[in-house]
């Protein structure tokens, strides 16, 4: 009776664990969707902010080529490879940061309306991203607590749970106030 009361306990120990597991894996997956679902509005509206800095700005054609290859290289990253994507995903931002520093130098671009708008609205989904990198970056440490920890790490080696990649930066360039010159 006592031996399978124990028996009973450590299947539903186990299960506890599993489940845990499951629940830290499908948080982490979900964080991440909120990282893509707010990269890929930002990589909508680049097109829109090209055009609009085409007309006030041709001769700067290398920021903005520089910003469309980018946000093509951006899109071509596999699916589950968040170091990759976050690689990039830094130095878009830097371009970006570069292209809205041309501006300061085209007072007419600056005061255009539709060009305000874009930046209002990049400047908003930078915000969102930032936010979701972290909520991301909790999940992904939370599962990784749990993938490492004893005694879960032995079921999460068993079903083949995995650690989750940080979100963040690894170029320090990336990091650094972007340099405009004129």
């Amino acid at each position: 009776m006592i031996g399978l009361a124990i028996g009973v306990a450590v299947v539903l120990y186990l299960v506890f664990v599993y489940n845990g597991l499951v629940k830290a894996r499908q948080v982490a997956e979900e964080a991440w969707s909120g990282i893509d679902v707010q990269l890929k509005r930002r990589a909508d509206l680049i097109p829109n902010l090209i055009e609009t800095v085409k007309g006030y700005a041709a001769h700067e054609k290398s920021t903005l080529e520089e910003v469309v290859a980018l946000r093509n290289r951006a899109q071509a990253v596999p699916e589950g490879d968040v170091a990759e994507r976050a690689a990039v995903e830094g130095a878009l931002s830097q371009a970006l940061g570069r292209l809205f520093a041309l501006a300061e130098a085209y007072p007419d671009l600056k005061a255009n309306e539709n060009f305000a708008e874009l930046q209002r609205s990049l400047e908003t989904i930078e915000g969102e991203i930032q936010m979701s990198r972290r909520y991301y970056n909790g999940a992904a440490r939370d599962l990784n607590v749990k993938v490492e920890s004893f005694p879960s790490n032995l079921i999460a080696n068993v079903f083949r749970f995995a650690k989750a990649g940080y979100f963040e930066i690894t170029n320090e360039a990336d990091r650094a106030v972007p340099s405009v010159k004129f």
